[in-house]
């Protein structure tokens, strides 16, 4: 059964893709998926799995390979509905344009999940997202070279409809007091004044999301001096084969300019994540000089010796 997703701030999509997809399944325990707002997960359209997240250094970080096509896997956690600008190395997967949070993505109903498998090429079809060299991206190729090796989802909550104005009585006319506490009963009557600290503090209060830039970029420093000494080519998204995927249109208001939530996701070849340090390599038995107790590590029981001549 095909579903669909939508597309943005005044226009916003709801795809799917159609046919090319593995069938929906329940997600596993122990998944690995992360995101508040949204399950966010890197699926191997292959063999279907969710590909393992590692988070080193305060990033998060998945192994691909080349030739390999992948799908960004969304759940809206919420009960409402939730708009996700999705970028693959500095670009819309939308539109194409170089990826601002401002721009037209997906709009997921509530609990809604979709797999997003490609570059959007029109209301019915999409090119592949597939890993490959960083020189064969879609974004080098378009001479977008700089963001290679990032998949990131912004994501808007919905603007909810103001309530309508109270109903104010009118008060009554002076005769309808009684007595001399007129005046003292109007103030008891008046609301209380809103507290001037509480506006300072709530103007005060930083945007979502901007704790931390700084460790970031720190962090994107370090990572890009990994790269360099990598052993493998570094990986890129590669603009791959047309598949149908059908899209509709709908409208939505973001509450506010700023995202609510922004997931970064970067991602290498395994070799390259090994020699970075991402990806922990068991520790092996250390083999002794000279003759070693343990030469070999098969499991099993004693064989026959060779017949002898």
């Amino acid at each position: 059964m095909q579903r669909r997703l939508l597309l943005t701030t005044v226009l916003a999509l709801t795809a799917l893709s159609a046919g090319a997809e593995s069938p929906m399944r329940p997600y596993p325990s122990g998944a690995s998926r992360i995101g508040g707002l949204m399950n966010i997960s890197i699926v191997d359209r292959t063999s279907g799995a969710e590909l393992p997240i590692y988070r080193h250094r305060g990033e998060y970080w998945v192994a691909g390979r080349p030739g390999a096509r992948y799908a960004i896997r969304a759940r809206n956690a919420m009960g409402e509905r939730i708009m996700a600008v999705m970028s693959v190395d500095g670009v819309n997967v939308v539109t194409g344009e170089t990826a601002g949070v401002g721009q037209n993505g997906y709009v997921f109903g509530p609990r809604e999940r979709s797999d997003i498998a490609g570059w959007r090429k029109s209301d019915s079809q999409i090119a592949a997202f597939e890993f490959a060299a960083a020189g064969n991206s879609y974004a080098s190729r378009t001479g977008r070279p700089d963001d290679v090796g990032v998949i990131g989802v912004a994501m808007f909550r919905e603007r909810r409809p103001e309530p309508p104005p109270p109903v104010v009585t009118p008060y009554p006319s002076r005769d309808e007091y009684s007595g001399g506490n007129s005046s003292r009963e109007r103030r008891s009557e008046a609301p209380p004044a809103p507290s001037s600290m509480g506006d300072a503090r709530a103007k005060a209060a930083p945007p979502a999301g901007s704790a931390g830039n700084a460790d970031m970029a720190a962090e994107s420093s370090a990572s890009a001096m990994a790269r360099q000494s990598a052993p493998s080519p570094s990986l890129g998204t590669a603009h791959g084969r047309r598949e149908t995927s059908y899209v509709g249109k709908t409208t939505f208001e973001r509450a506010s300019s700023q995202p609510d939530e922004v997931i970064r996701i970067r991602y290498d070849s395994r070799e390259n994540l090994v020699a970075a340090g991402v990806i922990p390599v068991p520790q092996r038995w250390p083999r002794p000089s000279g003759p070693s107790p343990f030469p070999g590590s098969d499991p099993g029981y004693v064989p026959d010796p060779p017949a002898r001549y």
